[in-house]
């Protein structure tokens, strides 16, 4: 008789601790979704990072060239900075040349850089790769970390703005005298020739001075509206001509620095 209530005794208590158990804060006894474990999301879609753009999921969009587009290829492009004051208008010359039409732009803080075929003359089919830097008074030390190298400068001048125009002379020649630009080809966009009180190219030439480079300095002087594209196109072949005669000088001094 005792060994039966004892027996029953010790049955009631190992009940009593299963529900002491169960009903205890913090110690689930059957898995709770709460403490399951969940891998965090992980993407494996493209990601493009866009020159003078921002980095984001799948295509790289019309802000900027892709990064693969700035990798030299077998057939390399031609490398050209585009310079000049604050709203000058090289950014939108520079889309206008892109995509052939007019985006609207806002003051370009660093650079943009687009891949841009010529689509006439000798240089139709040729590869362009322009760089558009900031025009911004503090901007302008960074110049030349853009022009060691480079195949040809484009330099975009607002041709109404009479009071700036020596300070666009004044960058030109600091440009253009770097030991590292040694006679680089220069093109001049006289822009914003749409506008009235509007320099022409003349003008333009004799105010910022490009005759006082000397005769070894291949220079062009093209009016142009950026907005609708006008002579646009036309300064692009110029200055790929003046690309072509600089290599072809480059060549023939090699040639003549072996034989001596």
């Amino acid at each position: 008789m005792q060994n039966h209530l004892t027996k029953k005794r010790e049955k009631k208590k190992k009940k009593s601790e299963r529900t002491e158990t169960a009903e205890r804060p913090g110690i689930p006894t059957t898995p709770s979704p709460l403490h399951t474990h969940t891998p965090l999301h992980t993407h494996t879609g493209p990601i493009s990072l866009s020159m003078g753009g921002s980095v984001g999921k799948g295509g790289s969009g019309k802000s900027g060239s892709s990064l693969l587009d700035a990798l030299p290829s077998l057939n390399a492009p031609l490398h050209v900075v585009m310079l000049g004051l604050d709203s000058a208008g090289k950014t939108t010359a520079l889309y206008r040349l892109k995509f052939d039409q007019y985006l609207n732009t806002v003051p370009t803080i660093g650079f943009n850089c687009e891949r841009i075929k010529g689509t006439s003359g000798k240089c139709k089919g040729t590869s362009f790769l322009v760089w558009d830097v900031g025009g911004q008074e503090k901007l302008r030390p960074l110049w030349r970390s853009y022009t060691r190298c480079t195949d040809g400068i484009v330099f975009v001048v607002d041709s109404t703005d009479a009071e700036r125009m020596d300070e666009a002379k004044m960058e030109l020649m600091r440009t253009v005298r770097a030991p590292e630009n040694h006679h680089v080809p220069i093109l001049v966009l006289a822009n914003k020739q749409d506008l009235p009180g509007a320099k022409d190219a003349a003008q333009v030439e004799k105010v910022l001075g490009l005759k006082d480079l000397g005769p070894a300095q291949l220079y062009h002087v093209q009016p142009s509206c950026a907005i609708i594209g006008d002579g646009l196109e036309d300064g692009l072949e110029s200055l790929y001509d003046m690309i072509c005669k600089k290599k072809k000088i480059n060549k023939n001094n090699h040639k003549n620095s072996k034989k001596r």
